[in-house]
């Protein structure tokens, strides 16, 4: 049975139009240069802190509230609707009629920017849709203006994976909109048979073969950029978030594109700069002038300004996906981790639980600028962090994929080292084609068991590919050395931590 909306006016299904108009009547709007509305939300990250699944629908041992206080939380949110003006946006998250999962969205109309980029993101309804008789799969009730006290920063956003309804108390970010119902979806994937990856999904012609590649990574780590970076013809499939299925199917979930706009230029990033800028884009947390000027890499409000925009601006890839053949695990670190690196088959499930990165503005200022080690990269998986783990190397029996581990930031320190070096997106984008073409030379790297590249055609520099050469031609092998043994233990303990984890993860690591 649907929830019912009892707000003292409610809007089903507005249209864009509808939405926009809406949108820029809140006080913290206005147009941009580019003719698209830039809303300044108070929240400017995800609230992870704030983050609580329902304890007798799970088996997480992260963060959780009981069902008696759950209740309490929805009755409070209830009454708050009843008097509020909401609109409703229905539609699936996923494409293939055969997999999709019908998605709602219900949302104060006096923060309707959230309810328009939601709305880009889902896949639309069709001519038959009937607001009485649709019945969601997920339910993400959302109300930015109602304080709950007694939560970190007032805020609460709680997760029944029973009903599959996510109740979003004080944010006005637009993220916990889309991430709610992703993280039931997670769920309703892992019920049958596949597991979501915090992923995006490119397609690379090659020799009369359409070779897929899945691209997975904490935001921040130029997860977007790889996606929509172009080699031989490439086009996306997928942003964000996929589902793999036994036999390496790949099944897409977003019709649009949540993309961080720190830094964007258009002569790097050419595709999302054009699609950014189109007048039906939504803006958030991007600084924007008193004239509409909008400027990129101005910081002072956040680094985590962000944009949706209908996937169609990017002529993504519409034809079948192939089953995957490719799996990038990107990691944005700044000391001995390759460009590149090639994984087997327990490595490959050991270092995805790893997720190993340097957390970027989108996590909050719990996690700018700090190492991070979150499973598949994926802050939200709601179950047991085993059950992924294990899932994972179920599906790569079940399919050959090969992997890599990709390193998108810097090596030999941070970017006020004077003898570092930077992981460029030229770089990157040598070594995804080459991957692709299998172009590559490897040896065994002696450190960590993985292969390591002795030659990538377009890359020049053998010290991006093996760290180990930097560090020594520098005279720096005891702090190289002493991080080898320190990463080794410390993952070791990492993934030994997750009771009823495969213990062949741990074995990979050397």
């Amino acid at each position: 049975m649907a929830y019912q909306v009892n707000g003292s006016r409610v809007e089903w299904n507005p249209t864009a139009a509808r939405l926009r108009e809406l949108a820029e009547q809140m006080p913290n709007s206005q147009v941009t240069e580019f003719g698209n509305v830039a809303v300044k939300a108070r929240v400017d990250s995800r609230s992870t802190r704030s983050t609580y699944l329902v304890d007798d629908a799970t088996n997480s041992r992260g963060q959780t509230i009981t069902r008696e206080e759950f209740n309490r939380i929805a009755a409070l949110q209830d009454a708050y609707i009843a008097a509020q003006h909401m609109v409703v946006v229905d539609g699936y998250i996923g494409s293939d009629r055969n997999f999709r999962t019908r998605a709602r969205l219900i949302m104060e109309a006096a923060n309707a920017n959230v309810a328009g980029m939601q709305r880009q993101l889902y896949y639309p309804v069709g001519d038959d849709y009937d607001s009485a008789a649709w019945e969601p799969d997920t339910t993400v009730i959302y109300t930015p203006n109602l304080a709950a006290p007694g939560y970190p920063n007032d805020r609460i956003i709680a997760v029944d994976l029973a009903s599959n309804v996510t109740r979003v108390l004080n944010s006005d970010y637009f993220g916990e909109s889309k991430k709610g119902g992703l993280r039931m979806w997670n769920n309703i994937v892992y019920e049958r048979g596949g597991l979501a990856l915090h992923a995006g999904c490119k397609v690379v012609p090659l020799d009369g073969e359409n070779k897929t590649i899945i691209i997975v990574g904490l935001s921040g780590t130029g997860k977007t950029t790889t996606t929509f970076t172009t080699q031989l013809g490439s086009k996306p499939a997928q942003d964000d978030f996929i589902a793999l299925m036994p036999g390496g199917r790949v099944h897409t979930t977003e019709n649009g594109c949540f993309a961080k706009t720190f830094g964007l230029d258009p002569r790097y990033e050419p595709a999302i700069y054009h699609a950014t800028t189109q007048p039906d884009a939504y803006l958030e947390n991007v600084s924007v002038d008193e004239n509409g000027k909008v400027d990129f890499f101005d910081t002072s409000y956040t680094k985590n300004g962000r944009t949706t925009w209908p996937f169609s601006y990017v002529k993504p890839w519409t034809d079948e996906i192939q089953p995957a053949q490719f799996l990038l695990i990107l990691n944005r670190n700044e000391n001995i981790v390759p460009a590149v690196a090639r994984l087997d088959r327990t490595q490959t499930a050991a270092y995805f639980m790893l997720g190993e990165t340097t957390g970027t503005s989108a996590g909050g200022k719990d996690e700018e600028g700090k190492f991070l080690r979150v499973p598949g990269t994926n802050p939200f998986f709601p179950r047991d962090m085993a059950d992924m783990g294990n899932r994972m190397l179920e599906l790569l029996d079940s399919h050959e994929i090969q992997a890599f581990v990709l390193n998108t930031g810097r090596v030999g320190g941070g970017d006020d080292h004077s003898g570092s070096k930077k992981v460029t997106i030229p770089i990157s984008s040598a070594v995804v084609q080459g991957i692709v073409e299998g172009t590559i030379e490897w040896t065994v790297d002696p450190d960590f068991g993985y292969e390591v590249a002795t030659s990538v055609p377009g890359v020049d520099d053998l010290e991006v590919l093996q760290p180990r050469l930097l560090y020594a031609r520098q005279d720096r092998m005891d702090e190289h050395d002493a991080m080898v043994a320190r990463l080794k233990r410390e993952r070791t303990e990492f993934l030994g931590s997750f009771p009823g984890l495969d213990e062949s993860l741990v074995k990979s690591l050397g």
